[in-house]
């Protein structure tokens, strides 16, 4: 866990969520108090800047490792049992007519432990992987990889990020440290050859993207993941809640997979805290649905309408983007839904 590379943006609302647990104060984050968005070979870019909301940041970078130790404390903490090396199992036939559903745990070649069967009134699913057939899941492949990296910069704005829109997708560039979290979507067709480009020719491509606004000097070992959109349009069944990666996996533009994840966690707690019966009765379920269907739906369509209207060099939508961007730049109305959007999702307005 503590490994993993990869680079979380976390949202202003996400940080008071994890204040609230207790895990806040042992991370180390590098706020986001500004985001450039604009895009290449067109007219058109708005500031979101923290200080016109309100908000000390409008969000925080993070290593995934670092959170997921973070968090992996602080459950030991509050006497939660964590195991690793295992599959989980819930081919079971069903529920059974007490109203259990049974779990089977089973080890890994890493783990020596005896299988062990365990009744549970409500299986909550967040592996991190989404599974079940065709009929339950929505999924969209973007025919895109995003490529990852640390960018070393020499004369960036300090507490800002970019998200620059090209014809084959988005770039991000998210302050991390002293540095970047470089985000580079690519046609899945030509991550190969990206990957394989020399340093050096690769950072002045990404140059050409982001012209004076940085001046990138050096990047890390890049790495490759395939993009696509896979969610449950209802995140819960028979006794069994799913959650993050398997409730939805989202595209990572303007970062919401995350945040959105950590926002349905919290909901379904908190439901669960309230209500003293049966955790995993149709009611309790159906009430999770209801209370986080907007905030799902919107998150979800507005990361894949973002994704399909910025992707793509057709010139009627690169004016139209061009426009889209001034006039959030020129309405502070429309600037600040989208921001609190962002932070805090889609109940977050008025």
């Amino acid at each position: 866990m503590r490994r993993d590379a990869r680079t979380l943006a976390l949202s202003y609302g996400s940080r008071l969520t994890l204040e609230r647990l207790g895990v806040w104060a042992a991370l180390r984050a590098t706020p986001i108090e500004t985001i450039h968005i604009s895009q290449h070979g067109g007219f058109g870019r708005t500031l979101i800047q923290a200080q016109q909301e309100g908000v000390p940041a409008l969000g925080y970078v993070i290593g995934a490792g670092a959170l997921a130790h973070a968090l992996q404390q602080r459950a030991r903490a509050c006497g939660i049992t964590l195991r690793y090396h295992t599959t989980v199992d819930t081919q079971d036939g069903g529920v059974s007519p007490a109203g259990f559903r049974a779990v089977t745990l089973s080890a890994t070649p890493d783990n020596n432990a005896a299988p062990t069967t365990r009744l549970t009134r409500l299986l909550v699913c967040a592996e991190g992987g989404l599974h079940g057939n065709a009929a339950e899941i929505v999924e969209r492949d973007y025919q895109q990889h995003g490529l990852i990296a640390h960018v070393e910069v020499s004369n960036a704005p300090a507490h800002t990020a970019f998200e620059r829109f090209t014809a084959h997708g988005p770039v991000a560039l998210l302050p991390e440290g002293k540095g970047f979290a470089l985000v580079h979507v690519v046609p899945a067709q030509e991550s190969e050859a990206w990957l394989a480009l020399d340093d050096a020719r690769y950072l002045a491509q990404l140059q050409s993207y982001f012209g004076q606004r940085v001046h990138l000097r050096g990047i890390s070992t890049r790495q490759c993941y395939p993009l696509l959109l896979r969610y449950r349009p209802r995140a819960a069944g028979q006794r069994t809640v799913w959650l993050g990666n398997a409730a939805q996996t989202l595209h990572p533009v303007a970062g919401q997979g995350f945040n959105l994840a950590l926002r349905d966690v919290w909901a379904l707690a908190d439901l669960l805290i309230h209500h003293r019966g049966d955790p995993g009765s149709p009611q309790v379920l159906s009430n999770f649905v209801r209370a986080r269907c907007l905030d799902r739906r919107a998150t979800i369509g507005f990361t894949d309408t973002v994704v399909r209207v910025f992707s793509n060099d057709i010139a009627p939508l690169r004016h139209l983007r061009g426009l889209g961007l001034f006039a959030l730049d020129t309405l502070p109305p429309l600037r600040h839904f989208i921001a609190r959007r962002m932070m805090f999702g889609a109940r977050a307005w008025p």
